[in-house]
C-alpha cells in the first residue's frame, strides 16, 4: 500500500483499500437501526459547563506536550513551542442547517476570541463535524496558516480565508510549521462531502506532527486499514496517538473504527499513549453517548494500553491519565 499520492477515479478520490462508505444503498438499513435504537444517545443530564483557565497558556508545558480538548476532534495541541488547532468546530450544530442536526452536548470551554496565539490550524476533511463554516469565518483575516487535505481549500477560500494562508496537502506531503515542526499528511480510510452531490471530490487525511522533541499522530476520521502499521513503521513510535472511538455502527465499520479497532490502530502505530477523540460531544451514531469511552477503558486494560483522557477544556500535560469526567453525567441505569 502506498502512503503517498491519493488515487482518483475521475473527480473522485479513492480510499487506500476497497471500502464500503455506507452510501445510499445502506440508507434504509441505517434508518431502521436508528428507529429501533434504545440506547441513551444523548445525555439525560446537562453536561458541563466546562471552562478553560486561560492563564495556563501563559506558561509553556513543562514536558513540552500539552493538549486541551475543546470537544469531538477539536484539539488545541501545544507541542515543543508550537500551538496547533485541529478540526475547529465551535458551532452549536454540525449540520447544513443551523436549527436542525446533531447538537453539542456541552458548550465549547473557551470562546474563539479567547484562543491563545496559534501557529497553525489543521483541517482533516470537509464533513460538518470537522469543518465548520462559522468557525472558519472567524479566522478569515487572522493570518494564521491553515493546512488541509486536497480540495478543502476551496471551502476555506469561499468563507473568506486568503489563499496564501492555505496549504492543501496530498498523502505523503510534508510542510514545516516554523523552523522545527514537520507536518505530514497520511492516508485515512474514510470519505468526504457536504451534501448529496460532490461526494469524495475532496480528500480526507490523517497527520503526523513531529516537533523538536515529540512525535504525535492525529488520526481524524478513519476506519481500520493496514496503513496504520505502515505509518507506524515509517514514522513511529508516537508519544501520543489521537484516534477516533465514537460514531460507529454495524453499517459503517469500514469508515469508523470504534474503540476496539482504534486501540488496535494505536498498537499498530507504535503509540506510547492513546488519546480517544470523536466521542462525547455530538450524537452521530446509534450507540450510547458514553459507550465508546467505557468500552475503550476495558480494551486498554486487556491490551495494556496507557490512555490520556483529559476533562474537556482543561489544558493537560500528556501522560497516562483518565479523568473519568463523563462518569458524573451517567444516568443511574447506565
Amino acid at each position: 500500500m502506498s502512503l503517498t499520492g491519493a488515487r482518483k477515479k475521475g473527480k473522485k478520490f479513492l480510499n487506500p483499500i476497497p471500502t464500503d462508505e455506507a452510501g445510499f444503498s445502506k440508507m434504509i438499513p441505517i434508518l431502521k437501526e436508528y428507529y429501533n435504537n434504545k440506547a441513551e444517545n444523548n445525555p439525560k443530564q446537562t453536561i458541563g459547563p466546562f471552562k478553560t483557565d486561560l492563564s495556563v497558556y501563559q506558561t509553556p508545558p513543562t514536558s513540552g506536550l500539552r493538549v486541551t480538548l475543546v470537544g469531538h476532534s477539536s484539539l488545541l495541541i501545544e507541542i515543543d513551542g508550537k500551538r496547533i488547532l485541529t478540526d475547529p468546530v465551535w458551532s452549536e450544530r454540525v449540520s447544513f442547517l443551523s436549527f436542525m442536526g446533531p447538537k453539542r452536548f456541552f458548550e465549547p470551554p473557551l470562546a474563539l476570541e479567547e484562543l491563545p496565539a496559534l501557529d497553525a490550524v489543521i483541517v482533516s476533511h470537509d464533513h460538518y463535524d470537522h469543518l465548520d463554516k462559522a468557525t472558519i469565518k472567524f479566522f478569515a483575516g487572522k493570518n494564521i496558516p491553515f493546512f488541509c487535505s486536497l480540495g478543502v481549500g476551496r471551502h476555506l477560500e469561499s468563507w473568506g480565508m486568503l489563499k496564501n494562508f492555505i496549504t492543501e496537502m496530498d498523502w505523503g506531503d510534508s510542510v514545516m510549521i516554523g523552523a522545527d515542526c514537520v507536518l505530514t499528511a497520511m492516508p485515512a480510510r474514510h470519505f468526504s462531502g457536504r451534501g448529496i452531490i460532490g461526494r469524495n471530490e475532496t480528500l480526507w487525511s490523517s497527520f503526523v506532527i513531529k516537533g523538536s522533541k515529540h512525535n504525535i499522530f492525529f488520526g481524524a476520521d478513519s476506519g481500520w486499514f493496514p496503513g496504520f502499521e505502515e505509518i507506524g513503521n515509517l514514522f513511529g513510535p508516537f508519544d501520543l496517538t489521537m484516534l477516533e472511538i465514537g460514531a460507529y455502527g454495524q453499517y459503517w465499520a469500514d469508515i469508523h473504527m470504534g474503540p476496539d479497532n482504534a486501540s488496535n490502530a494505536h498498537l499498530a502505530l507504535k503509540g506510547k499513549i492513546m488519546m480517544p477523540i470523536h466521542w462525547g460531544t455530538f450524537n452521530l451514531a446509534p450507540h450510547a453517548w458514553y459507550e465508546p469511552i467505557e468500552r475503550l477503558v476495558g480494551y486498554a486494560k486487556e491490551k495494556h494500553i496507557e490512555l490520556f483522557v483529559p476533562e474537556p477544556g482543561k489544558p493537560t500535560e500528556v501522560k497516562p491519565y483518565i479523568s473519568g469526567w463523563w462518569k458524573k453525567y451517567l444516568s443511574p441505569a447506565s
